[in-house]
């Protein structure tokens, strides 16, 4: 537990350092463009990059060491971090904020990679807890993890703005090629104890395993739809990516929206202390689809009127209400995916997520610029909404959040009637999975070479941490005995 809470820092640094420059760029893309488009494209190719590389990583995660995957992660990060900072340095401000011209794209792309890699470590994390962390404690590992979260947002929404408010794009990068630096540093420095990933017979260690990734999948009832439900956070999702920063930055100036997400995110960090203290209840599946109708309701309600402080509490709500979904979703992967597959499934899952949130972003973003913020600017659009949305400067905005919201509940309530969600969570609290005829075959494969006894006839604590609530004693896991051994 002591390594796992390491790894869990060390990759708190990362992320604060990748999202402090990957806020940082939204601000000042919109600032010195206020281009709904941009930030909505901006956002939109991060996520669609994710969703792109999300099985590669998986399969990169699976094949080789945690550890040497997460050092990995921060070189390429800190090199394309380092190049942004070069190009920074050769080309006028004026032509890297000129959206027509090619330095723009370049620029911003080469800051959305490095953090894009930087993605492959929460993948390896996500794999950790089961390394790690006892069975009966994975979904309160899974809120600490989210704890951690919440805890990089408020630094890093915070010092973004003050950063780009105060000191500029270029002291910005500056501290981010630093961050990345320090993270690498404290890696190299860390041990976590597993054996070389040995690949199933017939698995081939250099390709992206799409093929394992399904049969995973396969072999546990409705965790396909797992991952569904899991995308509706992130359609919501893509709406606030394009819209969310430029509605705060027409109430608040930068400095200030940069407090603003600093305070609410504290809602992250509480939300996943409440997780770690209390767990997600019997079924995990379910708490996820209340949390998201909930989610729903919030995001229809809180632009409904141009208020500062309606605006704020409700990003803290919504920030309360993440963790769970997250949380919800990895416990149960973590308990009906074998360890060996466990990347490639958070992986495939990471994909299918991620490519949600550039649909919308990329959807709702012109829309909004060249449709429905110039309509509800017109008399006409005023007077027939004024009524439900009020008035003032971003009501189209507005607009968009409410039908977005109205939709996410529609979705997650309709998700309670399929036979998918009764599979899944009949599943997830039998215990044990009972493997497709594919995986058995691998898993004898997994028995011979990832399971070997050791001296005392124990089995490999890795094993036991995947294999899950097999055992019918919490109190008698190997882990924990191999753990109090040492």
């Amino acid at each position: 537990m002591r390594t796992f809470l390491q790894v869990l820092a060390n990759t708190a640094i990362a992320n604060v350092t990748t999202s402090f420059l990957w806020f940082a760029l939204t601000f000042w893309v919109y600032l010195e463009t206020r281009s709904v488009l941009a930030t909505g494209i901006i956002g939109g190719a991060y996520m669609l990059l994710i969703a792109f590389f999300a099985m590669l990583f998986g399969s990169i995660v699976d094949r080789h060491r945690k550890l040497q995957v997460m050092i990995f992660s921060s070189l390429v990060t800190l090199g394309a971090f380092v190049i942004a900072g070069v190009l920074y340095l050769l080309q006028p401000e004026s032509a890297l904020v000129d959206l027509g011209g090619p330095w723009f794209w370049a620029f911003s792309g080469i800051i959305l990679f490095g953090s894009v890699i930087e993605h492959m470590r929460n993948i390896a994390l996500s794999t950790t807890v089961t390394l790690l962390v006892p069975v009966e404690r994975h979904a309160n590992a899974n809120g600490l993890v989210g704890t951690v979260q919440g805890i990089a947002f408020i630094v890093t929404s915070v010092f973004s703005g003050f950063a780009i408010g105060l000191l500029g794009m270029g002291w910005t990068l500056v501290i981010a090629i630093v961050l990345t630096l320090v993270a690498l540093v404290h890696l190299l420095f860390l041990s976590v104890p597993e054996e070389r990933p040995v690949p199933a017979e017939g698995e081939r260690a250099s390709t992206i395993d799409i093929r394992g990734s399904i049969a995973a999948i396969r072999g546990a009832p409705g965790l396909f739809a797992l991952i569904i439900f899991s995308t509706f956070n992130n359609l919501i999702g893509g709406v606030y990516m394009a819209l969310m920063d430029p509605y705060g930055l027409t109430l608040f100036p930068v400095e200030v929206w940069g407090i603003v997400l600093g305070v609410t995110a504290t809602g992250f960090v509480i939300g996943g202390l409440a997780i770690a203290k209390f767990g997600l209840g019997a079924n995990p599946i379910r708490t996820m689809l209340l949390v998201v109708v909930a989610m729903g309701v919030l995001g229809a309600l809180f632009t409904i009127r141009e208020w500062w402080w309606l605006y704020g509490l409700g990003i803290w709500v919504y920030m309360a209400l993440i963790p769970a979904v997250e949380a919800a979703e990895q416990t149960v992967i973590q308990k009906v995916v074998t360890f060996r597959r466990q990347g490639r499934v958070f992986g495939f899952a990471a994909a299918v997520e991620s490519a949600a949130a550039p649909i919308t972003a990329f959807l709702i973003a012109p829309i909004a610029e060249f449709v429905i913020i110039p309509y509800m600017n017109t008399d006409a659009g005023q007077q027939a909404w004024a009524w439900l949305l009020g008035e003032g400067e971003a009501r189209g905005i507005a607009f968009v959040f409410l039908v977005a919201g109205l939709a996410m509940v529609v979705l997650a309530l309709a998700a309670f009637t399929t036979r998918s969600y009764r599979l899944l969570s009949a599943e997830y609290q039998s215990g044990a999975q009972e493997p497709s005829p594919e995986m058995r075959a691998d898993d004898a494969d997994e028995a011979e070479v990832a399971r070997p006894e050791d001296e005392t006839g124990a089995s490999d604590p890795t094993s036991a941490a995947a294999s899950g609530a097999a055992s019918a004693e919490p109190t008698a896991d190997p882990l924990s005995a191999r753990r109090s051994g040492d």
